[in-house]
């Protein structure tokens, strides 16, 4: 993985040639970061269920879309 430094100044490099779009998205995103972090907005059982599915995923206990899909096409298709 890159360092932060590094990924600073290719994220620059960007900005630099970016069009006046980009740059308005760009300003817009990091603007809303900074004065909202929705995972502050969370209630605390929504913040502990995210982290319990987290937790299983990095333990690997997931179930492949594919495998979902299979078992629930049915209802699905109604």
């Amino acid at each position: 993985m890159k360092e932060v430094a590094a990924l600073r100044r290719e994220v620059k490099k960007y900005i630099d040639t970016a069009d006046e779009k980009t740059i308005k998205m760009i300003h817009a995103m990091l603007e809303v970061e900074q004065e909202n972090d929705w995972w502050d907005e969370l209630d605390p059982e929504a913040q502990r269920s995210i982290e319990r599915g987290l937790k299983d995923a990095d333990a690997g206990k997931v179930t492949s879309h594919e495998t979902v899909m299979k078992k629930y096409r049915k209802w699905l298709s109604k």
